[in-house]
C-alpha cells in the first residue's frame, strides 16, 4: 500500500486526503491546529461550492451541509462605472435544473471534514512541520503533497512568471452578519456581487456559519483604494460601520440591504486580510534532493472577488487524484510531480484569466464596449444571464465568448436569432 502524506489541513488536501482513503491509500494529514482549534478559530474568506464541485464532493459523500445551508441558486451583478454613468446589472441561475451552490464558513467545513477523515481511518498528526521534517518525512512516504502556503514552506515554491505574471495586491474586509434586508426581486437566497469603478469589488451572499445561515459581505480593492480602510485593524463594530459608509458611498443598493445589520459573533465575525494573486511552480525541492508537489493555493491564489478559491481547489485535488490512481506503483518522480499539475492547469489557467478580467476590467476607465451590449443581451434574454453567471462553475467556458468581443457578438447574434428579436 503505498504511503501518501499530505501536510495542511485545508481544502484541497483534505478533499484529495478523501479520496485517497477511498481507493485504498495509506494516508497521514498533518496539521498544525486540530479540528476544536480550526472551529473556534478566526474567520477565513468566505468561498462558493460551486455546482460541479459540489458533486464531486458527493462522490465521496463529503457534502455534509446542503441540508441546512442556504441553496443559492441565482446571483446578481451589479456593475458602477462611475463619472455620472448609471448602475447596469443582470442577473442569471447559477446552474441547470436543480443545481445549486453552496457556501459554508470554512471552519465549520474543514473541522467537519479533519474529523470524518479520522472516523475513516486516515491518520491525523497535529503537530508543525518545517522543511528540515519534510526532509526525513521524504525517506518515509512514497509521495508528499503540500497543501499549506505560508511560512517557510511556501517558499519552497518559486513564482512561476511563465503561467502569471498580473500579480496585484489586494485588501480584503470580511464581516458575517444577519439582519440583512432581503432582495425583493429574487430569490430568497440570492447572492450578489458587484464592482464598482471608483472603488473595489463586493461580495455578498447567504451562508451556512457555525450558528446557522447568516449572511458574509465582503470588500476586496487594490492596495490603496478606496476600500482599503483598514490600515489601524479597526475592532469588529468600527470595522462593520466602516464597512457600511463604504457601501452608502460606492454601493447604495447594497447599503440599503445591509443598513441594519450586526455582527454574528462580535469577537470572531470579522478579518481583514492581504493577499497578492500569484501563480508558483509546483515542484519544491527539498535540502537532500527530494520533490515535495504543491496544490492549490499553494501555487495558485486567485484574486479572493471571483470566490474561485475551492472551485480550484476541488478541481486540483480531483486532478492529483485521478494522476495518483493512474500512476500505479511507479516512482513519483519530478516528471509525475509536474504532469500532475499541468492536468490541473488546464482548468486552472482559464479560471485564473477570468480572475484577471475582473482585476483588470476598469482599467481603461470603463468597462470594454461589447460587456455593455452583453448586459443589455442578458436583460432582454435569460439564457445570456444563465451563462455569464453558469460560467463561474467552469470558467473555461469565458473564453468561448465573453472575453473576447467578437465571439461574444457572434454569441449574442445567436441568440438574437433564436428567440426572434
Amino acid at each position: 500500500m503505498r504511503k501518501i502524506l499530505i501536510v495542511g489541513a485545508g481544502h484541497a488536501g483534505l478533499h484529495l486526503a478523501h479520496g485517497l482513503l477511498t481507493h485504498g491509500y495509506d494516508v497521514t494529514v498533518i496539521t498544525g491546529q486540530s479540528s476544536m482549534e480550526i472551529r473556534t478559530g478566526k474567520p477565513s474568506i468566505s468561498q462558493f461550492t460551486l455546482p460541479t464541485a459540489l458533486n464531486y464532493e458527493r462522490e465521496h459523500d463529503l457534502d455534509l451541509w446542503s441540508a441546512l445551508a442556504p441553496q443559492i441558486r441565482e446571483e446578481k451583478v451589479h456593475l458602477y462605472p462611475g463619472g455620472g454613468k448609471p448602475l447596469v446589472s443582470f442577473k442569471g441561475r447559477t446552474g441547470k435544473d436543480n443545481d445549486y451552490m453552496v457556501s459554508v464558513d470554512r471552519r465549520v467545513k474543514m473541522a467537519d471534514w479533519l474529523e470524518y477523515f479520522e472516523d475513516r481511518g486516515g491518520k491525523v498528526v497535529i503537530h508543525g512541520v518545517t522543511v528540515t521534517d519534510l526532509d526525513y518525512f521524504s525517506r518515509m512516504f512514497d509521495l508528499i503533497i503540500v497543501a499549506v502556503g505560508h511560512g517557510e514552506l511556501g517558499q519552497l515554491f518559486d513564482y512561476d512568471e511563465s503561467r502569471f505574471s498580473g500579480a496585484r495586491p489586494r485588501s480584503i474586509a470580511q464581516a458575517y452578519v444577519y439582519d440583512v434586508w432581503p432582495d425583493e426581486q429574487g430569490e430568497e437566497n440570492i447572492g450578489w456581487a458587484a464592482s464598482a469603478a471608483d472603488a473595489g469589488n463586493i461580495n455578498f451572499m447567504p451562508i451556512l456559519a457555525q450558528d446557522g445561515p447568516c449572511h458574509t459581505l465582503m470588500m476586496v480593492d487594490k492596495r490603496g483604494g478606496p476600500m482599503d480602510a483598514w490600515p489601524d485593524r479597526p475592532g469588529p463594530e468600527e470595522q462593520l460601520r466602516r464597512m457600511k459608509d463604504l457601501l452608502r458611498s460606492y454601493a447604495p443598493e447594497y447599503f440599503e440591504r445591509a443598513k441594519d445589520a450586526v455582527l454574528v459573533d462580535g469577537r470572531n465575525s470579522t478579518l481583514v486580510e492581504d493577499l497578492t494573486p500569484q501563480v508558483r511552480n509546483p515542484v519544491g525541492v527539498l535540502p537532500s534532493g527530494g520533490r515535495v508537489l504543491g496544490m492549490a493555493d499553494v501555487v495558485v491564489t486567485m484574486d479572493p472577488y471571483v470566490c474561485q478559491s475551492w472551485n480550484n481547489s476541488t478541481r486540483c485535488a480531483k486532478a492529483y487524484l485521478e494522476s495518483i490512481i493512474e500512476h500505479g506503483d511507479r516512482e513519483f518522480d519530478e516528471e509525475f510531480l509536474v504532469g500532475a499539475f499541468d492536468r490541473f492547469w488546464e482548468f486552472g489557467l482559464h479560471n485564473q484569466l477570468w480572475s484577471e478580467m475582473n482585476s483588470t476590467m476598469w482599467d481603461a476607465g470603463d468597462l470594454p464596449p461589447h460587456f455593455y451590449e452583453l448586459i443589455d443581451a442578458a436583460n432582454a434574454h435569460p439564457e445570456v444571464g444563465n451563462r455569464w453567471i453558469g460560467g463561474w462553475d467552469y470558467p473555461p467556458d469565458f473564453s468561448t465568448w465573453l472575453l473576447d468581443p467578437e465571439l461574444a457578438r457572434q454569441y449574442m447574434a445567436e441568440v438574437r436569432a433564436r428567440n426572434g428579436s
